[in-house]
């Protein structure tokens, strides 16, 4: 499994407006081959960042099953507008879990 971790710096006064189109735009990766589950946090010392997190099966599901698809057209339409700059996008891979 993989751990996708994007930061995103919405543009000030656009967040309710971003977290509807993210709503819509949830429907879109979640159909998406290899995708298991992600999340959105709102950061609580900038209300204008926030933190995705969405676990795939494999780095490529992400890196080009997703970011090849139509939908990602479609994904990048509702919202890559909203964010200034453009994020960074990482992956990462489990190394140990503690309970």
């Amino acid at each position: 499994m993989i751990l996708e971790v994007a930061i995103l710096p919405v543009i000030a006064g656009k967040n309710a407006e971003f977290e509807a189109a993210f709503r819509q735009a949830s429907s879109i990766i979640s159909s998406m081959k290899g995708y298991i589950s992600h999340e959105l946090q709102t950061c609580i010392e900038d209300s204008n960042k926030y933190l995705l997190l969405v676990h795939w099966e494999t780095l490529e599901d992400h890196t080009v099953g997703f970011r090849g698809s139509e939908e990602y057209q479609e994904w990048r339409k509702l919202l890559h507008h909203f964010y200034d700059p453009f994020p960074v996008v990482e992956h990462y891979t489990l190394t140990q879990k503690y309970h």
